[in-house]
């Protein structure tokens, strides 16, 4: 019963959301605000990620190819791996502690002091104000953010590569030229808006209805970054398969 509760309670929000759609431009400061938060704020946290993923991922990979696969690989390997999964599932993995944590706190708290009421008694839908400017954020900066940590992880795995396991940057980057197609840059980009989107609405709803006092906002935080990330790794697979005929 809790979990139909909860889906139809997420249901409601989403038709909430697409009712306050023609509000959008005058929430245009709030999503601005929101961007700034989650994007660029995050940046910092998102490079240290992506520099050791990269790297990792080359270390690892030359590590698989020895004595059975040239290395003339290993560049396209990398950047595959990078762009289709590592890239957009771990930085939406890290963003989901981040900021989903952060959305519940900051709404919970708003729920158990009543100022969401508050907003209500005003007149105003507390999802048009609170949740829309959120849910454009985090679609629009989660794919931003995910461009720069492809990037950030392959020079990483370069590095690593030309350092340690004695390639060229030539034999590196040649694969990569030849072999990676757009496809593959889309498709990441493509499932990042829905990372995106499940973060922002997790935080959102278990924010919006937290109760209980400082308990009640610490388990609300807790259900919408446990939940966001089972649901990006969930959608990962759907979205893989869709995107990935075999």
């Amino acid at each position: 019963m809790a979990f139909v509760a909860d889906f139809g309670g997420l249901f409601i929000m989403v038709l909430e959301i697409f009712r306050s759609i023609p509000t959008v431009f005058k929430r245009i400061k709030l999503i601005f605000e929101q961007m700034l938060m989650m994007g660029v704020r995050s940046l910092p946290l998102v490079i240290l990620t992506s520099v050791f993923t990269g790297s990792v991922t080359a270390w690892q990979a030359a590590y698989q190819f020895k004595g059975l696969v040239p290395m003339e690989w290993l560049g396209l390997t990398v950047a595959k791996t990078v762009f289709i999964e590592l890239g957009p599932v771990l930085t939406s993995l890290v963003l989901a502690g981040r900021v989903g944590a952060s959305i519940a706190a900051e709404l919970g708290t708003m729920r158990v002091t009543e100022q969401i009421d508050a907003l209500e008694s005003m007149g105003i839908n507390p999802v048009g104000y609170l949740v829309m400017p959120r849910l454009i954020a985090g679609m629009v900066m989660l794919p931003v953010l995910v461009m720069f940590a492809n990037i950030i992880a392959i020079l990483g795995g370069m590095v690593v590569s030309v350092a340690l396991v004695n390639i060229s940057y030539e034999t590196f980057t040649g694969s990569i030229k030849a072999y990676v197609y757009i496809r593959d840059v889309v498709s990441g980009l493509q499932k990042s808006v829905m990372f995106g989107a499940i973060i922002a609405l997790m935080g959102c709803y278990h924010g919006f209805n937290a109760k209980g006092g400082a308990e009640g906002v610490g388990l609300a935080t807790t259900k919408a970054v446990v939940l966001a990330s089972v649901l990006i790794l969930v959608s990962d697979y759907i979205m893989a398969t869709v995107l990935f005929n075999i």
